[in-house]
C-alpha cells in the first residue's frame, strides 16, 4: 500500500504557519481523485515532516524532534543536543535491517565550521559538514565529525540496502554533484558511483527507490525527465536508463501568471520529482511541491489528482501505514 502525507503552511502573522497531515491512499483512486483523510493534529505543536520509515515519522520544531506513529498516535520526543546548536539543523531518519536500529542524523554545514581531525575530511575542501547521530533508545548523541560534503537537501534523500543516500556537492564553487551513501550499521559515509551519462555537472537532480532500486532523476539539452535505476547496488555498469518523462506543465503552475511561468525556474522537468511507481505501472509525480501527477509510461499521459481541501503547498513522502513501533520486530 502507497500512501502519502502532506502538510499545508497558511501565511497567517510573519513566521507563523499552521501545520495539517493529510493522508492520501492511492490504492482506489479513479478518474483522478483520491481518497484522502486529515489526520487529527495538535494546532499548538508547529512541527514539520522530516520523513516516514516503517510506518513511523519523524518530526521536528525549532528545537526539538519526535517519532511518532500517526495512526497508534504513540510517539516520543528525542534526547536534545546538548550545547549544539541552539536550533536543529538538517534530519534524516532511517532504519537498519540487519542491526534492527532506528537512527537519526543530524547535519550542519558552513563555511568552515572548525579544523578537527577526521577520516572524511580533505584538507583543501571549502565546504564541511559536521554530523552527530542518534540511535532511537540512546540518551546521547555522538558526534561523527566533519565530512567534506554539502547534501543538496531539496534533492531528497533515500533508503536502499540500510544506507542513507544524498546528492551532494563537493565544493561551494561547482554544481557537480555526488552520489554519497551513509552505512547505518558501520556509520560510514561512502560515494557511490554513477553512470557515464552523468559527466557533466548537475546531471542527477534527484533520488528514488524504484522497485527497490537506487534510482536517480536527470535531465540534459533534450529538456526529458530521464529516469536511471541501478539494477546491482553498488555496481557502475548496472546503471540503466529506465524511462524517459516528456515535458508537462500542471494547471496549478500556469495559473500562477506569465510572469511566474517566465522565471527562471519556469522549465517544468526541473522541478519534477518522481516519488514512485504503483502497481499498476503507473508514476507518481509531484511538481514544485504544488500538484500531483500520475504519468502512465505505456501511454505517455499525464493525469493531475486533486483530493478535497487540497493545499496549495505540500510537502509529500511515501508512507505505508502500519502500527509498528520502535519495539514492533520488523521481518523482511
Amino acid at each position: 500500500m502507497v500512501q502519502a502525507l502532506s502538510y499545508k503552511a497558511i501565511g497567517l502573522p510573519p513566521i507563523s504557519f499552521t501545520l495539517q497531515l493529510y493522508f492520501t491512499d492511492l490504492r482506489n483512486y479513479s478518474e483522478g481523485k483520491l481518497i484522502s483523510k486529515k489526520l487529527a493534529a495538535n494546532s499548538s505543536m508547529l512541527m514539520s515532516l522530516v520523513d516516514s520509515c516503517n510506518g513511523l515519522l519523524c518530526m521536528r520544531d525549532s528545537r526539538d524532534i519526535f517519532i511518532c506513529n500517526p495512526f497508534t498516535r504513540l510517539s516520543i520526543e528525542l534526547p536534545k543536543l546538548i550545547n549544539y546548536p541552539a536550533k536543529v539543523g538538517h534530519l534524516e531518519f532511517g532504519f537498519h535491517p540487519i542491526t534492527k536500529e532506528y537512527k537519526v542524523i543530524h547535519t550542519v554545514y558552513g563555511k568552515q565550521l572548525g579544523k578537527r581531525d577526521s577520516p572524511y575530511v580533505n584538507a583543501s575542501t571549502l565546504v564541511q559538514s559536521e554530523v552527530h547521530i542518534l540511535t532511537v533508545g540512546s540518551s546521547v548523541w555522538r558526534n561523527l565529525g566533519m565530512i567534506s560534503y554539502r547534501f543538496i537537501w531539496q534533492a531528497s534523500k533515500v533508503m536502499v540496502n540500510g544506507r542513507l543516500h544524498w546528492l551532494s556537492r563537493s565544493n561551494k564553487y561547482t554544481w557537480a554533484r555526488l552520489l554519497i551513501s551513509f552505512d547505518l550499521a558501520t556509520e560510514q559515509f561512502q560515494e557511490v558511483p554513477k553512470p557515464n551519462c552523468c559527466d557533466l555537472d548537475r546531471c542527477f537532480q534527484h533520488l528514488m527507490v524504484l522497485r527497490g532500486c537506487l534510482s536517480a532523476g536527470a535531465y540534459h539539452n533534450n529538456k526529458q525527465l530521464e529516469v536511471w535505476v541501478m539494477k546491482e547496488y553498488g555496481m557502475k555498469e548496472s546503471w540503466v536508463k529506465e524511462l524517459t518523462i516528456g515535458t508537462y506543465l500542471p494547471q496549478t503552475p500556469q495559473q500562477e501568471g506569465p510572469r511566474r511561468l517566465n522565471s527562471r525556474f519556469s522549465f517544468p522537468n526541473s522541478f519534477v520529482r518522481v516519488l514512485c511507481t504503483l502497481k499498476s505501472g503507473e508514476i507518481l509525480l509531484e511538481y514544485k511541491s504544488r500538484a500531483l501527477i500520475l504519468y502512465d509510461p505505456h501511454q505517455g499521459t499525464f493525469k493531475e489528482l486533486t483530493f478535497p481541501e487540497m493545499p496549495d503547498w505540500f510537502k509529500i513522502v511515501v508512507y505505508v501505514g502500519s502500527p509498528n513501533w520502535l519495539d514492533t520486530p520488523i521481518n523482511f
